[in-house]
């Protein structure tokens, strides 16, 4: 059994790449980065196929002061070189492409007689939509991030996907609730890197707790709610913000900062490691969000969390034991969870410990890794 893995950039695929590679699985990883940073990040020497003038574009675009939508670009420009790659490849064998980006592939990998598995990482597009529009219209901006051609493309690759490959049961319900048949949908919670983040053995000496976010500070991330629970707490505690600042928002967030509250910028994962390791408390208020990553990341360092319902990764926590689940734009109800932690020092630290207990236990990326072999159906493969 070969397996082609294709991503139009990073998110898990690495992951994932590296799982199916060490079982002897992987024929390529279909990338927009170049060979030498995905040896560099994995460590690990995959075969690799790289579109890497894209990665170059996507990132001048991202500081270039000029509006140009390179989202559809790069997604239709990936999938014309994806689907090169797969018709000068073996017949047979799993094509598993992230959702956007895969559609110009479809046809020739069916053609080869290929399984097709879409990755989406988040809710189906459409409802992701959904939920943006509406809190964009609540703190009064404007939603600019559909672009119509891209949604289209997705519901296309849904439709043509032999099955679909989620983060989360929260993902997988959007998908249901718009008539998808459950077997069609295979869900497998993402995986932390346990070497790499892990309880700090210095203990945490915070003149005050310290709360610490990690993401794009803007809407989906719920930022604007999180600030405004944020206010009253202030005089007792920090809030630490790591991530870019969302465009949009900049002007809406300046407003609703105070002297307690750090910008802090984005941050490679090893200093990240190093600042969960600092904090006291972490808090992911997203209003959509397929898995959340970096929760995980916080309870493997011992953090007591804080997230929305809204956030796929609560299927890992277990409420009033190593976390608290909030209704999402619930401004009182978060200013509350946060409120008790900072309050009571045992109970951050009896949370923080049975959080990292939590994840020790089916969260790796070996774990991921072995469901992924399951969800394809691909034990009497492994070499």
């Amino acid at each position: 059994m070969s397996i082609t893995v294709s991503v139009h950039g990073r998110f898990h695929a690495f992951e994932l790449a590296r799982g199916l590679f060490k079982r002897g699985l992987l024929q390529n990883l279909l990338t927009t980065y170049p060979a030498f940073m995905v040896k560099r990040i994995l460590d690990v020497d995959l075969p690799v196929r790289s579109a890497a003038n894209l990665e170059i574009l996507r990132r001048i675009i991202g500081y270039a002061p000029i509006k140009f939508e390179s989202d559809l670009f790069i997604s239709k420009t990936f999938g014309k070189f994806a689907a090169r790659q797969v018709e000068q490849g073996d017949e047979g064998g799993i094509l598993v492409g992230w959702s956007s980006a895969t559609l110009e592939a479809m046809k020739p990998a069916h053609s080869m007689g290929k399984l097709i598995i879409i990755e989406r990482g988040s809710t189906h597009i459409k409802e992701q939509m959904e939920i943006l529009k509406l809190a964009y219209s609540e703190i009064g901006l404007n939603f600019a991030k559909e672009i119509p051609e891209i949604v289209a493309r997705e519901e296309a690759e849904y439709e043509l996907a032999d099955k679909i490959s989620v983060p989360s049961s929260i993902a997988a319900k959007s998908f249901f609730k718009r008539g998808f048949p459950k077997d069609k949908i295979l869900i497998n919670s993402l995986g932390v890197d346990l070497g790499n983040f892990n309880i700090s053995k210095e203990r945490r000496d915070n003149i005050k707790p310290r709360i610490l976010f990690a993401g794009e500070i803007g809407v989906r991330k719920g930022v604007p709610w999180l600030l405004k629970a944020f206010k009253k707490l202030s005089k007792k505690s920090d809030l630490y913000l790591f991530g870019n600042v969302e465009k949009n928002f900049k002007s809406k967030l300046y407003k609703l900062l105070d002297g307690s509250v750090k910008i802090c910028g984005p941050v490679s994962m090893k200093t990240l490691a190093i600042e969960y390791q600092k904090a006291d408390i972490f808090c992911l208020p997203s209003i959509e969000e397929g898995f959340g990553l970096v929760v995980l990341q916080a309870m493997a360092s011992g953090l007591p969390v804080v997230i929305t319902e809204s956030v796929g990764a609560s299927d890992i926590v277990t409420e009033g034991k190593d976390g608290f689940i909030i209704p999402k734009l619930n401004v009182t109800a978060l200013s509350e969870a946060l409120e008790s932690l900072i309050d009571d020092n045992e109970l951050r630290s009896c949370m923080g410990e049975a959080a990292a207990k939590r994840v020790k236990s089916g969260c790796s990326w070996e774990d991921y890794e072995e469901r992924i072999v399951k969800n394809y159906g691909l034990h009497n493969s492994i070499i």
